[in-house]
């Protein structure tokens, strides 16, 4: 690699060539954040960019901005890292020099690329597998799906545990149980490689998993710096999370440790390996904090694993509503999708004080609610109030992921699948480790075609996200039975055909005439025929308003007319 300092000139030149990048110009503001830390950098005032500056210049922050508080600027620069990865891992691989955002910093660097050095693609959760757990895969490791359709089923009864991460969640008191969300101090990684070139592996984690899990509304999250037993009991969290890295053979070995702080328990754990490598050390903490990241934030994770246990015990909440508890009620709801979470959650936001019940989250949570326990069809009265929520959502916290997440699905419902797909960009840009946006986003691009694209995303949230909730399952069934990997597709199509009765049982008909299953094309096809809005419209008609892709639907046809669907049923009422 030329380790020379880039001409002026070239640095610009990039530089208008990342702003001309779609992507890019879909994020304004972020094109204008880019323009701004590199122009002061190139006019020799790195050292003036800070926080603050930002907040003013770019975002039109008040004078009296705290960054201390706000954290619109952390967020953004985490958006636009993301995006530089993407451009320099695809369309612009080729460029002879590149513009950096390091992690913790806001002063760029430039660097110019040599011919002969490869370049190394940032992958998203690019980790060193732990031993396969058993379950679907989209690559193979496939065990028979009835038995996992059993599991899964079984599992769904179950009360929370971690039996592949590590130690069960906490026991609890019922009764003592507290309505607030959970606090959490995270504590630097201990290097016990004894080797201080080996400090970039782990300094700056902490700070990243404080960074990633700030992006959730429903988690109190602190800084710990070195720990410390006196630091940790002052600092009041319920969970204190701590950790190690170590080396060996050229692994870089993580352990996160998660501990209940008022009985010294502890409750989770989870071990990960990196490769280590030239690449950039700051892309290895970034995969690693959002994978840690995407169990502990989880709806089912250890840090909400308390109150769930106690929401599962009540039959009445009694006036122990808190916008926390009506979160995770709708986080169930999400999950199964039954009208009667629904309309719990629903009624657990319409009692909350004015002051949480006018927040963005709670604003943006009954938004959806109303409009999705309205179906089969809403009013065009109440999608449009709905819309004005969520938009006043938006304007009111334009940084979170939650709200994006919101706004995509009305959009997608409403068949702007454009639109969505730019506000689902938005959600997994702001809250990359949302596993909910980024299921719903595989999803919504399969259906429009773009199956390499939803491939990394769909394989996170069923491989790594834990007790993947059976809608998780759309896109991988779509991405299985694109790839040929018939007998996954129909593993998957039975779980997601739960929860969605039209896709779901069309694409375990699929696979079942291309792996020769008759059985399971006899299972499904009734099911498809049931479908009282396909009997009423035909069924391509209402396929055409949630698939996009052309050659799907043809698929689709080919495939039930094989099964013995008469024609005329494809395209009208029967």
């Amino acid at each position: 690699m030329d380790k020379a300092m880039p001409q002026r000139e070239d640095v610009l030149a990039a530089l208008g060539r990342v702003l001309g990048w779609a992507e890019m110009a879909r994020s304004p503001q972020l094109g204008r954040f880019l323009a701004y830390i590199v122009e002061r950098t190139l006019a020799g005032e790195g050292h003036t960019i800070k926080a603050y500056s930002i907040a003013v210049d770019v975002f039109g922050r008040p004078a009296d901005f705290d960054p201390q508080t706000d954290p619109i600027v952390r967020v953004q620069a985490r958006r636009l890292r993301g995006l530089l990865d993407l451009y320099y891992s695809g369309e612009g691989s080729a460029e002879s020099v590149r513009i950096l955002l390091p992690i913790g910093r806001y002063v760029p660097e430039f660097q110019s690329r040599g011919i002969e050095e490869p370049v190394i693609a940032p992958a998203p959760f690019a980790l060193v597998p732990e031993p396969p757990r058993p379950g679907l895969s989209l690559n193979g490791g496939i065990v028979s799906w009835l038995v996992l359709l059993a599991l899964t089923l079984g599992l769904g009864a179950l009360a929370y545990s971690f039996s592949s991460f590590g130690p069960p969640a906490p026991s609890l008191q019922l009764d003592e149980i507290r309505n607030e969300r959970p606090s959490v101090t995270v504590v630097e990684f201990q290097n016990l490689t004894g080797d201080e070139n080996q400090l970039p592996l782990v300094a700056g984690l902490a700070i990243e998993l404080v960074t990633d899990l700030e992006q959730f509304e429903e988690i109190d999250v602190r800084y710990g710096g070195g720990g410390g037993e006196t630091a940790l009991a002052a600092n009041g969290s319920d969970f204190v999370l701590t950790g190690i890295m170590r080396l060996s053979e050229g692994v870089a070995q993580y352990s996160a440790i998660l501990t209940e702080v008022a009985s010294s328990t502890v409750v989770w754990s989870q071990a990960l390996a990196v490769e280590v490598s030239d690449s950039v050390p700051a892309r290895s903490l970034d995969s690693i904090s959002r994978s840690l990241t995407l169990v502990l934030a989880s709806p089912r994770g250890p840090l909400h694993s308390p109150a769930r246990q106690w929401l599962a015990a009540q039959t009445s909440l009694a006036g122990a509503e808190s916008l926390y508890i009506c979160h995770l009620l709708f986080d169930i709801y999400r999950e199964t999708g039954a009208l009667a979470d629904g309309e719990r959650s629903s009624a657990c936001f319409a009692v909350l004080p004015e002051t949480q019940r006018q927040t963005a989250e709670a604003r943006a949570a009954s938004a959806s609610l109303s409009v999705e326990l309205s179906q089969p069809s809403a009013s065009d009265e109440l999608i449009a109030a709905a819309d004005a929520e969520l938009r006043q959502a938006i304007d009111m916290t334009p940084v979170s992921g939650f709200v994006w997440e919101q706004r995509a699905r009305l959009l997608e419902y409403l068949g702007q699948r454009e639109a969505a797909r730019s506000a689902y960009g938005s959600a997994v840009q702001l809250n990359p480790a949302n596993s909910d946006a980024l299921a719903a986003f595989s999803r919504l691009l399969v259906l429009r075609g773009s199956v390499d694209e939803a491939r990394p995303m769909a394989r996170t949230t069923i491989e790594v996200s834990p007790l993947p909730p059976s809608w998780y399952h759309g896109a991988p069934a779509l991405i299985s039975l694109r790839d040929g990997d018939f007998l996954a597709a129909i593993g998957h199509a039975a779980i997601y055909a739960q929860v969605d009765r039209e896709i779901g049982p069309i694409v375990a008909v699929m696979a079942g005439l291309r792996s020769g299953d008759g059985g399971v094309v006899n299972r499904y096809l009734p099911q498809v025929l049931e479908v009282a809005t396909f009997r009423t419209h035909g069924i391509l008609p209402e396929l055409r308003r949630r698939i996009s892709d052309e050659a799907l639907l043809r698929d689709i046809s080919t495939a039930l007319v094989e099964a013995g669907v008469p024609v005329q049923a494809l395209t009208q009422a029967f």
